[in-house]
């Protein structure tokens, strides 16, 4: 699972997709469930060809078209890859095509060691900023308020997060830089060929501070290495 990311400054995210009038968001080192974060998505009537896909604000945490705008009482900030065709809450944005991207600047996962959980923090050393493989769904609630949300997709995990998420042995999806408009815009299957681990050996991690357990807590300190951890995998 994915429960901890990062989010960085705005202009990157905008250079970096070629965006233009993204929503406006606060720098975050630690991006919990239920919170606004930036999205990018297939724009529904495209201002020109140059320029298909828009900037969006959702909330973390996919609320389903049918719920009415109330959020289930089971998590939806994940969804299983081999599950989104299937399972009730995601398989209706899946058939529909509503999927996005979740600019990401790293995340966090948590390790078992023991009786006590080691996190650390996960990037990626080819990029700077990337994008996680995400669903949105808009849902109306009962006074007309609407509500609009995402979850973030899972997979299998590579070699490196398998030590890492020692307990699931999952990872986020995150999308080669190459494949970004087939998730956007391609059909399901283009889609979902371009779901595959993201290559360890592009990838750098270390420990850091238990303080990134605590949404409270949302500094850039939770990015820095531990100096000394005893009994880590890595």
């Amino acid at each position: 699972m994915c429960g901890r990311y990062i989010i960085r400054e705005q202009e990157a995210a905008e250079r970096y997709w070629r965006v233009h009038g993204l929503p406006k968001w606060v720098t975050s080192f630690n991006v919990a469930p239920s919170a606004i974060v930036p999205a990018i998505r297939r724009a529904r009537a495209p201002e020109s060809a140059d320029a298909p896909n828009e900037g969006v604000l959702l909330r973390w945490g996919l609320v389903p078209y049918w719920a009415r705008g109330v959020p289930p009482r089971y998590t939806t900030f994940n969804a299983r890859v081999e599950r989104i065709d299937s399972a009730p809450a995601f398989r209706d944005a899946w058939a529909r095509g509503q999927r996005c991207i979740l600019p990401a600047a790293g995340f966090y996962e948590w390790q078992q060691r023991g009786s006590s959980r080691q996190p650390f923090f996960i990037g990626l050393a080819d990029r700077e900023v990337f994008g996680f493989a995400g669903l949105w769904d808009r849902s109306i609630g009962a006074d007309g308020t609407v509500t609009h949300s995402c979850t973030l997709l899972t997979m299998d995990a590579n070699r490196l997060l398998t030590e890492i998420h020692n307990t699931g042995h999952r990872m986020p999806a995150i999308l080669r830089e190459e494949d970004h408009e087939l998730w956007l815009a391609g059909g399901p299957g283009d889609a979902r060929a371009v779901l595959k681990p993201y290559a360890d050996d592009l990838m750098v991690a270390w420990p850091v501070s238990p303080r990134v357990g605590s949404p409270k807590n949302d500094d850039e300190d939770l990015t820095h290495p531990l100096t000394e951890v005893q009994g880590s995998l890595l």
